[in-house]
């Protein structure tokens, strides 16, 4: 038997009236699935959908990391349900990764990811970029090192540093794409690295991490050990 449309609920007991009169924090998970998915499918209503999914997927942790394929997988998510779980769960980390003052917070090698990967998607070139912090990790401003294939003489410390020094930062990320895809570290990235590092604990900024974006995944080379 279908299930009964929300549209048929009594009005208090409606997710999006529920949200509008008593705050979102008072809507169960399911419930907020609901309002984001709209509406159901088939024989499932949305908030059915919704308790399936979580029922998957166990956690909304496990929902927001499920590649495409996997959630394409559930009966009822269609590609226009699944972009909307993908938007949602996105402006959830860039909310949390904003600070107060509208400034990101780099907090994460996956945080530096979210943020740049899209602008290198496609790229031909190895871009170079180091982005500048203040003591609380939140971005005072990124400037580009280099631009080209990367090689250990390529990068010199005095201009990885320059823009760092004149802008008085804490400490520095750098971040740079692999074109081919495969965000792998070369011998010259680690050298590079190190390099970078032992620079950075002479004049006084810190390098938190060297991030290598490939297509759809990245390495961080302090994760890796290597800082």
């Amino acid at each position: 038997m279908p299930e009964q449309k929300i549209k048929h609920w009594p009005e208090n007991e409606r997710p999006r009236e529920r949200l509008i009169k008593y705050g979102a924090e008072s809507l169960s998970d399911a419930q907020l699935l609901a309002i984001i998915l709209r509406t159901g499918s088939g024989e499932k209503g949305v908030l059915g959908l919704s308790m399936s999914l979580l029922d998957a997927f166990k956690t909304l942790r496990n929902i927001d990391a499920a590649s495409i394929s996997e959630l394409s997988s559930m009966k009822g998510l269609g590609t226009a349900k699944i972009a909307q779980i993908k938007a949602a769960f996105e402006l959830g980390k860039r909310l949390m990764g904003e600070s107060s003052d509208g400034k990101p917070v780099f907090s994460s090698s996956h945080s530096i990811y979210s943020y740049f990967a899209p602008r290198f998607k496609n790229l031909k070139k190895e871009f170079f970029i180091g982005v500048l912090l203040d003591a609380k990790n939140r971005l005072i401003r990124e400037c580009k090192v280099s631009e080209g294939t990367l090689t250990n003489s390529l990068i010199h410390p005095r201009e990885a540093f320059k823009e760092a020094v004149k802008e008085s930062a804490a400490s520095v990320i750098f971040v740079h794409n692999h074109p081919s895809g495969d965000p792998t570290p070369s011998r010259d990235d680690i050298t590079i690295t190190e390099r970078l590092k032992s620079a950075g604990d002479i004049i006084g900024i810190s390098v938190l991490d060297h991030v290598i974006i490939g297509d759809g995944k990245y390495v961080s080379l302090k994760e890796k050990g290597v800082l």
